[in-house]
């Protein structure tokens, strides 16, 4: 399989215990985390993610909640996914205006 991931990774020789949660908390599931790397990680899913939506969901890395990462899908294969870490300011353009204030500081 061709390396799709850019970055270093740090591989868990047994994997790391996480849980994928949709945005709007209807669903959950358990997950190993294979790797990981400051873009993406590889999971192996704990059962179906058939009818999730994966567009858009959390990567749950405590069992508080208070560690995660925002995430979408990436690649499937069987059981393992690969997810895309989204950043707070991925969806968010600046505007004109606050372009502005920058330049004039």
């Amino acid at each position: 399989m061709t390396e799709r991931r850019a970055g270093d990774r740090v591989v868990f020789e047994r994997g790391f215990p996480a849980h994928m949660m949709g945005i709007d908390g209807t669903w959950r599931r358990s997950c190993i985390m294979e790797d990981i790397s400051e873009t993406g990680a590889k999971l192996t899913v704990d059962g179906s993610v058939e009818g999730l939506n994966l567009k858009e969901f959390f990567l749950l890395l405590s069992s508080t909640g208070l560690a995660y990462r925002r995430c979408e899908l990436g690649w499937v294969n069987g059981d393992q996914i690969g997810v895309n870490f989204l950043k707070p300011n991925d969806k968010k353009k600046k505007t004109k205006r606050s372009e502005t204030q920058e330049a004039e500081t």
